[in-house]
């Protein structure tokens, strides 16, 4: 029988690595205490301690801010594909144009 993966909101993240962070818990009570494994609750407090000095994570931010970046960025990334798609068919069209015009 497997185990099947649990998953945590970026909230709940959030306040975990929150209790070893501002509240002084031991990354071992603070996993115990709600019952997450250890080496996770210690990537979800690196992962804090980045985005609070303004390191834009790799994986799903856990910070308002980080969360907002993020989505930026995505939209910047999605515009800028359909830019270069735009760019490309007007060059097509014009090309064409120019065909058709000799």
């Amino acid at each position: 029988m497997t185990k099947q993966r649990r998953s945590f909101s970026a909230e709940f993240k959030r306040e975990a690595a929150g209790l070893v962070l501002d509240q002084g818990y031991s990354h071992i009570e603070a996993s115990r205490s709600l019952g997450v494994v250890e080496s996770a609750l210690r990537r979800w407090v690196n992962q804090l301690q980045q985005e609070r000095n303004g390191l834009t994570p790799q994986s799903k931010a856990l910070t308002p801010e980080q969360q907002k970046i993020q989505e930026l960025e995505a939209r910047i990334a999605r515009l800028e594909r359909e830019k270069s798609i735009l760019k490309k068919a007007t060059a097509l069209l014009m090309s064409e144009e120019h065909e058709r015009t000799r």
